[in-house]
């Protein structure tokens, strides 16, 4: 009897040992970004903060679903009670179960593929089976911020050709893949860098009215004061899913959409968020993030464009060079036509630099609008030119010619007017900022250069892409002459605090380099 006994207290508290805390979920309104963030008391009546004290990492359950968050521990009860657990914006989101419902709460435990990164500092080289572990990981945010940026340094150091391969290929595998009917499947990129470089929104129209397919999916700003969608958010929706998507593309021979909607190569998304702010943009990184979301996209045949220049990505030749080599190789691997062309990254691109500006560049362009910069559109009928030229039909040396003729006949802004309509009206404000400043020449000379990064973070202190009517209006490019107090170009802004951040900034360097009448700076 005393053994039996014995036997029964050992059983219950063993039952009562495996028994998880719940608590209440409860959205708590802070936009943590990429990264899940969970919120509890120190006064919970189901947790002991101090267990979690050696876990910065948390796993919640709720019938099948799991999810792994960032814990913060907070003394405000009106924020969290003690019976309840906070959930940020993009955790409430993801684990898709409303406030209210009952979740377990235990300390994570991390990742196996943790081991991959540790062996990849140490300077192993990984298999393909511990990059698609990494990756898949990381597609669905187990990872914190200093286990993705481990992995991200680790990398930098060194990568094999093998590894590589691996890493597009894990990255593209991720998330959406799209297929389409059609046997050529265009598209271009641009390695970025260059303020006002908007050529995408004015190509995309010319090939789709020849009846070529580019489905452009394009990226939201992190660094600089535009991305294309940003850009395309002023004219109309960009949140559009992979299902429309084919809709419109199949409407309109095109669109130009923002691919984190698609979920294309959903871990590049991750991966950047962390690499930028680190200044960590390694050839083999950018290989992989830009190549395996065109392989998701379902492209057949790339065109990409790399601009060199002094305050651009790539400064040299010699750096392009090695940088197209390496596109190339990943592309043929995987059956993707990839062509590479370097272009003049010396100064911006079109005469504004911020949503709203751009925008009204890419429509004067595609109106034939007078005012329509010049090199915006000639740069746009070049690379439009060379995707025309993947049409079969289309005779060799013949591809500038039918993108001009597509532009100058208003055939390109009809189209896109039809994508426009397809991808529907946009919810964002299409103003101007209604404050603005000059930033004026300090004495006569000539434009010898213009530093692209100066003017990028400029626009951004202005408000940009976050306001999408601050930004930049230039006046004078390279090889303009200007008197003392003329002005170089034009901030708008849409708040005082930044009107005042971006005119000190401006105040000490406006970016501007200027050359005296006898070639003296």
């Amino acid at each position: 009897m005393e053994t039996a006994g014995l036997k029964f207290i050992l059983t219950v508290m063993t039952a009562a040992d495996t028994v998880r805390p719940q608590l209440k979920i409860r959205s708590v309104a802070l936009d943590t970004g990429r990264e899940n963030v969970v919120v509890i008391s120190r006064r919970s009546r189901a947790l002991r903060p101090e267990v979690f004290s050696g876990f910065s990492r948390v796993e919640l359950r709720c019938n099948s679903r799991t999810l792994l968050a960032t814990l913060l521990i907070t003394d405000d009860d009106a924020l969290v009670g003690p019976d309840e657990i906070g959930l940020s914006e993009p955790a409430l989101r993801r684990f898709a179960e409303p406030a209210g419902t009952l979740a377990t709460v235990s300390p994570a435990t991390p990742p196996e593929s943790l081991e991959a990164v540790r062996a990849k500092i140490r300077g192993e080289t990984l298999s393909d089976e511990a990059i698609a572990a990494v990756i898949e990981d990381l597609a669905h945010y187990r990872y914190s911020d200093m286990e993705i940026a481990a992995f991200l340094i680790g990398s930098a150091s060194f990568m094999t050709s093998g590894e590589l391969l691996a890493l597009t290929r894990a990255m593209a595998n991720a998330g959406t893949q799209l297929k389409w009917p059609d046997p050529i499947v265009v598209d271009k990129h641009c390695i970025g860098g260059i303020p006002g470089n908007r050529t995408s929104m004015v190509v995309v129209p010319i090939v789709a009215a020849h009846g070529l397919t580019i489905p452009k999916t394009s990226s939201r700003a992190i660094t600089s004061p535009a991305g294309t969608a940003d850009t395309m958010e002023v004219l109309a929706r960009v949140n559009v899913g992979a299902e429309e998507m084919k809709t419109i593309v199949a409407a309109c021979n095109g669109c130009v959409i923002w691919g984190g909607h698609v979920n294309l190569s959903p871990a590049d998304d991750i991966l950047i968020s962390v690499e930028r702010p680190l200044s960590l943009d390694t050839r083999e990184q950018m290989v992989a993030s830009i190549l395996s979301k065109k392989l998701a996209a379902g492209s057949t045949h790339l065109l990409l464009d790399l601009p060199v220049g002094p305050t651009a990505k790539l400064t040299s030749g010699a750096e392009a060079m090695r940088l197209r080599k390496l596109f190339e190789f990943v592309g043929d691997r995987f059956g993707l036509k990839v062509e590479v062309i370097t272009t003049d990254g010396r100064q911006p691109i079109g005469n504004g630099i911020g949503p709203v500006l751009e925008a009204r560049d890419v429509m004067a362009v595609l109106g034939n609008e007078p005012q329509a910069p010049a090199d915006l559109r000639e740069k746009s009928l070049r690379l439009a030119a060379h995707l025309l030229e993947y049409d079969p039909k289309l005779r060799g040396g013949a591809g500038y010619n039918r993108a001009r003729e597509l532009l100058d006949s208003g055939a390109a802004l009809k189209q896109m007017q039809r994508i426009i309509d397809a991808q529907g009206p946009s919810e964002c404000r299409s103003e101007l900022g209604n404050l603005a400043f000059d930033v004026r020449a300090e004495r006569d000379g000539v434009v010898s250069a213009i530093d692209c990064l100066r003017l990028n973070r400029l626009a951004r202190t202005a408000g940009a892409p976050v306001n999408k009517g601050a930004g930049i209006r230039l006046f004078k490019k390279i090889g303009d002459r200007v008197d003392q107090g003329e002005p170089l170009y034009r901030v708008f802004t849409c708040d005082p605090s930044e009107h005042d951040l971006a005119a000190t900034a401006a105040g000490a360097n406006n970016g501007y380099a200027l050359d005296g009448p006898n070639g003296h700076r």
